[in-house]
């Protein structure tokens, strides 16, 4: 006897399947929330935007990683407006240890040493001196190699397994051939793209639409998964409790 489709599963099976689905599903939103608190103030804007996914692999080379932050989330911190605009231009004025002294200084002290101070239980940069803030008036190339492969790995393998077992759910589903066929192979492939954009992305900044639209597949795709399967289980005329095995 061949493999049960999804309409011909018992109570069981449904409620387990379901279960699993709904659970990844609501996982993969929380992610998209994570993304974009992350990173929505990447480039100073409100919103998340292609521009702030190139700030984050790119970085912005027209500034400093201590611009990044001010600009970015820890903005929020300062209270003034015009402490924001003092700083960046005592960074674009080459950020000289005269300049420091007075105002900058205050500024620092004030806003940022409460917890940027070398024996913060925090981990943080510290911004008790001016030897420690000249550290980060370096220009902002965005995060290292070494961190994009370490999140590579990780989401090789963890987004990976997401697919393969919602996909064993949905490889169960009656479909049109080329539509189920597409489906399934589509989240792998984007992930793949993906990841590869943020390498890519890191050497220039325009491929950074490869990962807005590689995660849009990515999503799309599971999302397309997840619906169809619940679909069919609970809501398609055939499904009903004759289907169940006895």
């Amino acid at each position: 006897m061949g493999q049960r489709i999804l309409r011909q599963c018992t109570m069981s099976e449904r409620l387990f399947y379901s279960a699993f689905l709904v659970l990844m599903g609501v996982g993969y939103l929380m992610a998209l929330v994570y993304l974009y608190a992350s990173h929505s103030d990447n480039d100073d804007q409100a919103g998340l935007s292609v521009e702030d996914i190139a700030a984050n692999y790119y970085g912005n080379r027209s500034g400093t990683d201590f611009e990044a932050s001010i600009r970015g989330s820890m903005g929020r911190y300062l209270k003034n407006p015009g402490e924001r605009h003092d700083l960046v231009a005592w960074l674009k004025s080459g950020a000289t240890e005269q300049a420091y002294r007075g105002r900058i200084q205050g500024i620092i002290k004030n806003r940022c040493v409460a917890c940027h101070r070398a024996d913060s239980s925090l981990k943080v940069s510290d911004l008790s001196s001016f030897r420690a803030v000249k550290k980060l008036t370096v220009v902002d190339t965005g995060v290292s190699i070494q961190s994009i492969v370490r999140l590579s790995h990780i989401h090789f393998f963890g987004i990976g397994f997401i697919i393969f077992t919602v996909g064993l759910v949905f490889q169960r589903a009656t479909l049109r051939p080329w539509l189920k066929y597409t489906l399934i192979v589509a989240p792998f492939v984007a992930v793949f793209a993906d990841i590869a954009a943020w390498f890519l992305t890191k050497w220039d900044p325009v491929f950074a639409y490869t990962v807005v639209i590689a995660g849009a597949c990515l999503g799309f795709s599971i999302g397309a998964q997840i619906i169809i399967s619940l679909y069919q289980m609970w809501f398609s005329p055939e499904t009903s409790s004759s289907c169940e095995l006895k």
